[in-house]
């Protein structure tokens, strides 16, 4: 069983920071990441990192955030700049498993005011 606790998130100004992490236990994970489901939106890629390093972003991201990993502790950090009304949405914990089973987290607020 794999357990996933979340932290950061919150409320901040258009053009500020924020940082996300996750920490995965239970079991070995190949790929974790950040999804986020805007309202009234369908859920959506933000940012995965692999083991091996290996990052992916949405188009709408690249240059503003920056996905890492520390393997030892399996948690993931996204780092999110230069915040936009548009990034407004729940943000959730992504982890999965060398054979491709999935584990979602609670998932965090994050809202951008303009």
């Amino acid at each position: 069983q794999v357990q996933l606790v979340e932290s950061g998130g919150g409320l901040v100004q258009v053009g500020g920071s924020l940082r996300l992490s996750c920490a995965a236990s239970g079991t070995y994970i190949e790929t974790m990441g950040r999804y986020r489901q805007p309202p009234e939106k369908e859920r959506e890629l933000v940012a995965t990192v692999t083991e091996g390093g290996v990052t992916k972003y949405a188009d709408s991201v690249k240059g503003r955030f920056t996905i890492s990993r520390n393997n030892a502790q399996q948690t993931v950090t996204l780092q999110m700049n230069d915040l936009k009304p548009e990034d407004t949405a729940v943000y959730i914990c992504n982890a999965v498993r060398v054979n491709f089973e999935a584990y979602w987290g609670q998932g965090t607020q994050v809202t951008v005011s303009s």
